[in-house]
């Protein structure tokens, strides 16, 4: 095998051993927003489609949970299963550390390293057995098709510009934009820049808007911070129809196979369902504010099995006459609490700073650090921006993420 075909993929894994099961989609969780297709494709399903040549297309039923759940129907030029070769490939094998004393943590990641294509840049941060957090921050385009087999991804651009392609057809992205990228996706990652940065989101169940923004339907409700014309689906760019050797690293069982495929992997001549990869930029999430502070469930943009994202964006503050804009004091019970900096001043902490994480662990209070309440009456607006990941089982610290942390953030709340 030659030796280009082995990618050194630093993408993570979750020993089984060490969390309980995973809980994979099912039905009955949230779809993606709304029905969409590309190219072309016959009229009925499961009825002949032939090329020009005369030859039949090759029809793929691409869903999650058997035929219970979402799923797309994709129409190949050559067979899917068609490949040359199957081998394993490497997989970084993620080292949990124990938590120590509990306590609130911040990891500094404005010097986390860059180089390398998507793959090669990742890094885990933290996780359990609902969702792993890292960073990327490549310098190249990918190397090799990638397909993750057990796992939904969200890769949110920070920072960079580039489109992700797929069997789907192509998603350009830009800073601010939440790639969201599903099971059994192959894809890359083409960048139009000379370096990027990504908070990478993983989790075993499908990742969609929360559930109380939705009708019966699955319409997104009049009262949701943002709509269906805010979610981009793939543009179709046509099939490529290419013979030769083409390399997919597929992640599934925990552990990195490589299949070498007889095809170019974008054979589709068209498709349509509710399952494809999409975009949704956190600009277009609009701010829910009262006239006093507002609890974080008001900037949810995602749910998942045991954890939520949320967007919190540029807006105004409180407007009741002796509002204070800082957030209370809260105790999280049952939940952990990761937020990553990405632009503007954030006046509830200090010493906080673009690029940064904090983790507020389950069973502590936390809140405005000393002064921050004050200092945060009379003000009418912030520009802050920061994406925030709750989680309703505890994050263990990965080893790699320990060179980045601030050993001293859990005393900065000290009263002098």
């Amino acid at each position: 095998m030659p030796d280009s075909y082995v990618l050194d993929c630093r993408v993570f894994e979750v020993p089984r051993s060490f969390f309980p099961a995973c809980r994979r989609a099912t039905a009955e969780d949230n779809h993606v927003p709304f029905y969409a297709k590309g190219g072309e494709f016959p009229q009925k399903r499961h009825i002949q489609f032939r090329r020009p040549d005369g030859e039949l297309y090759t029809e793929e039923v691409m869903g999650m949970e058997g035929f219970s759940g979402i799923q797309s129907l994709l129409y190949h030029h050559y067979p899917p299963t068609s490949v040359s070769k199957v081998d394993s490939a490497p997989l970084e094998k993620v080292e949990w550390l124990d938590f120590g004393p509990l306590r609130g943590r911040q990891f500094k990641t404005t010097d986390f390293p860059a180089g390398g294509d998507p793959h090669e840049s990742r890094r885990t941060i933290l996780g359990n057995s609902d969702v792993t957090l890292g960073l990327s921050r490549p310098t190249e385009s990918s190397k090799t098709f990638y397909r993750n087999g057990q796992a939904y991804e969200v890769w949110y651009c920070h920072e960079g510009k580039g489109e992700l392609t797929s069997q789907f057809g192509a998603n350009p992205f830009r800073p601010g934009d939440y790639i969201v990228i599903p099971y059994g996706t192959t894809w890359k990652m083409e960048l139009d820049c000379k370096e990027a940065r990504f908070l990478v989101i993983e989790c075993p169940s499908q990742i969609a808007p929360p559930k109380r923004y939705r009708n019966k339907y699955g319409q997104l409700l009049e009262h949701s911070p943002f709509c269906e014309r805010d979610i981009n689906p793939p543009e179709f760019r046509g099939p490529l129809v290419e013979r030769g050797e083409f390399p997919v690293h597929v992640k599934v069982r925990d552990a990195m196979h490589l299949h070498v495929m007889t095809h170019h992997p974008y054979d589709v001549v068209g498709w349509d369902g509710y399952l494809y990869p999409w975009t949704f930029n956190i600009e277009d999430f609009e701010p829910i504010t009262g006239r006093v502070h507002q609890p974080p469930p008001v900037h949810q943009t995602f749910e998942a099995h045991n954890f939520v994202v949320c967007s919190f964006c540029p807006r105004l503050f409180d407007y009741h006459p002796l509002s204070i804009p800082a957030p209370y004091n809260h105790s999280n019970v049952n939940s952990d609490e990761v937020l990553y900096y990405v632009d503007g001043d954030f006046m509830s902490r200090r010493g906080v700073d673009k690029y940064d994480w904090t983790l507020h662990p389950s069973g502590l209070p936390h809140g405005p650090q000393p002064g921050a309440t004050e200092a945060s009456i009379g003000k009418e607006k912030t520009e802050e921006l920061a994406v925030m990941v709750d989680t309703f089982r505890p994050l263990q610290v990965a080893k790699g993420a320990v060179e980045f942390e601030d050993q001293s953030y859990a005393y900065s709340w000290a009263i002098d």
